[in-house]
């Protein structure tokens, strides 16, 4: 289950974040996933909540948003979302493609905060 590392890698990325906001709580973490990214959205969730258990991110949401396969057709001149990941040809004139532009992304988009506000 390689999602274990991935979201190791996203708490230690977003801790690292948080030490430049003193006391903040994390609420959400957002992650860009491409539909070729090989990732299994329920795993990662399972995984998170694992991995952010006694840690500042201990409590907090992830919320994944799945990017659809996007590639370029040299024929149309222009970017087109695949409809299926079992074909890879220009869903206008059917020509194969093989120039990917999006749908490989693993990536964290935000961090949602809650700044706690220190007594003066």
């Amino acid at each position: 289950m390689h999602e274990l590392s991935i979201v190791s890698s996203i708490v230690d990325s977003v801790t690292e974040t948080l030490a430049a906001y003193p006391g903040a709580r994390v609420k959400e973490v957002r992650l860009r996933v491409g539909a070729l990214a090989s990732v299994i959205e329920d795993s990662l969730q399972f995984c998170y909540e694992i991995a952010t258990r006694d840690t500042p991110l201990d409590g907090s949401a992830l919320v994944v948003k799945v990017l659809p396969v996007r590639m370029h057709c040299d024929k149309c001149a222009e970017d087109v979302e695949i409809a299926s990941l079992q074909s890879f040809r220009c869903p206008r004139c059917g020509e194969p493609l093989t120039d990917m532009r999006q749908g490989r992304e693993l990536e964290i988009d935000s961090i949602e905060i809650d700044q706690v506000e220190e007594n003066v």
